[in-house]
Parts: C-alpha cells; sequence; structure tokens
C-alpha cells in the first residue's frame, strides 16, 4: 500500500504503478485552529510511505501518516523524496541546532526503514535511528535533455556536484565534465564562484547540480558563461526546489530550459524517480 503526503501525489502513483501496488485513501485536512489531519483508512501487510518534506507542514503530514500506517500495517518503509532540512547537517555556528538529525531521529521513530533520494550530503542516513538508504536518481538527468546539444559541456556549480555532471554527461553520451570553484560566506550566506578555465565559446552547456532551490548560485555560474560567449545553457538538477523567483531568476540569465525530477513536483519536473525507487524497494 503506497500512502503519499500531498506534496508527492504524483509521484506516488507512478510508484504505484512501477510496484502494482495500490494507493491508499489518504486526505488531508485542517482543523478550525489551523492544526493538520490526514486520515488514511486501510490494512495491508507493508504500508509505504511516501512524502517529500519540502515544508514544516509536510513533515507533520509525514510523522502523521506514518502513525496511522503503524497502526495498519506489520511493516512500515518511509520514502523521502526530498529530505526537507537536509543541508543543515552541521552546526554552523555556536548555537545552531544539526537540523538534519533532529528530523531524522523523529522521522525514525515512526518506521522500519527509510529511503532518500540524492540528499546533498550522503552522510545524513546515519543520522537515522534505522536503516536508511540513499537512491541515486542521477541516471535519469540526461533523459529530458535535447538531443541535439553542441559540442556540450556538463558544468557542476561547485567541486561537490562533480560526479552528478559526470553521470550525466556519461548518460548523455558525449561531452566535457568540469566545475566552478564556490566559496560559501557562512556568517553572510554569501557565495562567491570563480569561472571555469574551460573553453565555453560556441558550446552548449548543461548546469548540473543536486538541488536549485533560490538559484542564485546557479544564475552566477550562467552569467560567468555568458560573458564568455556560451551557445545554449540548460540546466537539470534532481530536486527543483525553485523558491521564490528562482525560475525567472534563471531565465533573466540566460538559462533556456530547466528539467528536474518529480522528488519535488513542479512545472520543470521532466521524469520520475519512480523506477529506481521501485528498484530499491524491492531489494
Amino acid at each position: 500500500m503506497i500512502l503519499p503526503g500531498s506534496a508527492s501525489q504524483s509521484l506516488a502513483a507512478s510508484l504505484a504503478a512501477e510496484l502494482d501496488a495500490r494507493v491508499g485513501p489518504v486526505e488531508y485536512d485542517w482543523f478550525a485552529d489551523g492544526e493538520l489531519i490526514v486520515r488514511a483508512p486501510f490494512e495491508a501487510d507493508h504500508a509505504v510511505v511516501v512524502a517529500s518534506t519540502v515544508s514544516s507542514d509536510a513533515h507533520v503530514q509525514l510523522l502523521q501518516l506514518q502513525d496511522v500506517a503503524r497502526r495498519h500495517a506489520d511493516r512500515v518503509t518511509t520514502v523521502l523524496p526530498y529530505m526537507g532540512y537536509a543541508r543543515q547537517d552541521r552546526a554552523f555556528t555556536d548555537g545552531d541546532p544539526v537540523s538534519a538529525r533532529a528530523m531524522a531521529r523523529a522521522i525514525s521513530t515512526g518506521t522500519d526503514r527509510v529511503l532518500t533520494v540524492n540528499p546533498h550530503e550522503e552522510a545524513v542516513t546515519d543520522f537515522f535511528d534505522v536503516p536508511c538508504e540513499s537512491v541515486d536518481a542521477a541516471g535519469l538527468l540526461a533523459d529530458p535533455l535535447p538531443a541535439d546539444l553542441t559540442d556540450p559541456l556538463f558544468l557542476a556549480p561547485d567541486a561537490s556536484a562533480t560526479a552528478l555532471a559526470e553521470t550525466v554527461s556519461a548518460d548523455y553520451g558525449t561531452g566535457d565534465v568540469d566545475f566552478f570553484e564556490k566559496v560559501r560566506d557562512y556568517d553572510t550566506g554569501e557565495v562567491s564562484l570563480t569561472p571555469s578555465e574551460t573553453a565555453v565559446e560556441g558550446r552548449d552547456v548543461v548546469v548540473v547540480d543536486d538541488i536549485i532551490a533560490t538559484g542564485s548560485t546557479m544564475a552566477g555560474a550562467i552569467d560567468h558563461l555568458q560573458d564568455d560567449g556560451v551557445g545554449r545553457v540548460f540546466a537539470t538538477c534532481v530536486h527543483p526546489m525553485l523558491a521564490a523567483d528562482a525560475r525567472t531568476k534563471l531565465a533573466r540569465a540566460g538559462c533556456e530550459a530547466v528539467y528536474g525530477t518529480d522528488t519535488i513536483e513542479r512545472a520543470v519536473s521532466a521524469v520520475s524517480v519512480a523506477p529506481v525507487v521501485a528498484e530499491a524497494l524491492r531489494e
């Protein structure tokens, strides 16, 4: 039985199709005081809760779904297509919480196993008190790209995303890989980029990252590319958060199209992670 959070309904339906499973009758509502309530009357041996925690409300929904699942199923697996707070994996300043650890501990209380897709830092899987595995969806990111890229360059906005860019390049079948040097000032939050030395004039570039949140870092990278006479520019990511004006920010920088998966369900979600999540669930 698949139990979807309200932010992951399309992915849950795709996952159910992959697994030949049923989607549970989940209803989402609010009390008059604004508190959330999730209702899911069902009976099953194994319940799979699928919920991207894209907001604090989504976290509450997830915990409620797990509570229902615990009472009506013998075994509970939680799929976090996108794990909120995962980038807060350490205390950046004195007095800060390690929010990823706090969320992981709370989620662990209502499940037997956790799967999450391309967490920003792999180490967050160690914060869970139950077995937790990360699922790699990088191999899907080449699928929606145009087939006619000219001498493509797959460019990571920092060194940590290089492996992701290498996977996309390999799956596309041709292209070079490079990255920008990125330095973040944790006191101010500002990010500075050092341009790649790879020639981009006349070449099509695909900027690859695990998540596009505000789009500021990626837009900054694209600005550098435009100064160097780049051809077309595309962006692809696993998690298309695209907060606030991120999408228009990228468009203003000259990004022709943005492609993402359905870990976060957005208009740019061009490919589903359901096949790779289903494979992991079968193991």
